[in-house]
Protein backbone atom coordinates (compact mmCIF):
# COMPACT_ATOMS: atom_id res chain seq x y z
CA UNK A 1 0.00 0.00 0.00
CA UNK A 2 1.16 3.12 -1.20
CA UNK A 3 0.79 6.52 0.93
CA UNK A 4 -2.16 7.67 -0.77
CA UNK A 5 -3.78 4.46 -0.65
CA UNK A 6 -3.44 4.55 2.76
CA UNK A 7 -4.34 7.79 3.38
CA UNK A 8 -7.68 7.06 1.92
CA UNK A 9 -8.73 4.21 3.70
CA UNK A 10 -7.87 6.46 6.78
CA UNK A 11 -9.97 8.90 6.17
CA UNK A 12 -12.39 6.45 5.05
CA UNK A 13 -12.23 4.88 8.07
CA UNK A 14 -12.21 8.17 10.04
CA UNK A 15 -15.42 9.83 8.21
CA UNK A 16 -16.99 6.32 9.06
CA UNK A 17 -16.48 5.96 12.62
CA UNK A 18 -17.58 9.82 12.23
CA UNK A 19 -20.83 8.95 11.10
CA UNK A 20 -21.56 6.26 12.96
CA UNK A 21 -20.73 7.73 15.86
CA UNK A 22 -23.31 10.64 15.02
CA UNK A 23 -26.07 7.95 14.33
CA UNK A 24 -25.24 6.77 18.21
CA UNK A 25 -25.91 10.13 19.57
CA UNK A 26 -28.82 10.66 17.39
CA UNK A 27 -30.62 7.42 18.42
CA UNK A 28 -29.76 8.08 22.56
CA UNK A 29 -31.28 11.56 21.82
CA UNK A 30 -34.26 9.96 20.33
CA UNK A 31 -34.81 7.72 22.89
CA UNK A 32 -34.87 10.25 25.77
CA UNK A 33 -37.17 12.37 23.91
CA UNK A 34 -39.76 8.72 23.62
CA UNK A 35 -39.58 8.61 27.33
CA UNK A 36 -39.85 11.69 28.57
CA UNK A 37 -43.29 11.93 26.45
CA UNK A 38 -44.77 8.42 27.37
CA UNK A 39 -44.65 10.04 31.16
CA UNK A 40 -46.61 13.16 30.63
CA UNK A 41 -50.04 12.52 30.76
CA UNK A 42 -52.27 13.33 27.60
CA UNK A 43 -55.52 14.04 26.74
CA UNK A 44 -58.05 14.90 29.49
CA UNK A 45 -55.73 13.31 32.51
CA UNK A 46 -52.87 15.96 31.46
CA UNK A 47 -55.97 18.47 32.33
CA UNK A 48 -57.41 16.76 35.36
CA UNK A 49 -54.35 16.66 36.89
CA UNK A 50 -53.59 20.60 36.14
CA UNK A 51 -52.93 22.55 39.78
CA UNK A 52 -55.21 25.65 38.44
CA UNK A 53 -58.30 22.76 37.66
CA UNK A 54 -57.62 20.60 41.48
CA UNK A 55 -57.95 24.13 42.70
CA UNK A 56 -61.20 25.03 41.23
CA UNK A 57 -62.42 21.37 41.97
CA UNK A 58 -61.48 22.50 45.78
CA UNK A 59 -63.03 25.95 45.55
CA UNK A 60 -66.43 24.48 44.20
CA UNK A 61 -66.19 22.11 46.76
CA UNK A 62 -65.83 24.34 49.25
CA UNK A 63 -68.78 26.62 47.94
CA UNK A 64 -71.30 23.52 47.91
CA UNK A 65 -70.22 22.62 51.66
CA UNK A 66 -71.38 26.49 52.58
CA UNK A 67 -74.31 26.37 50.81
CA UNK A 68 -75.03 22.91 52.12
CA UNK A 69 -74.74 24.34 55.56
CA UNK A 70 -72.41 22.12 56.34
Amino acid sequence: MDGEQRRGSFRSFFLGGLVGASAAVAAVNRRRRVQRRRSRARGLAAFESAPCYLELLEQERASSEVQRGG
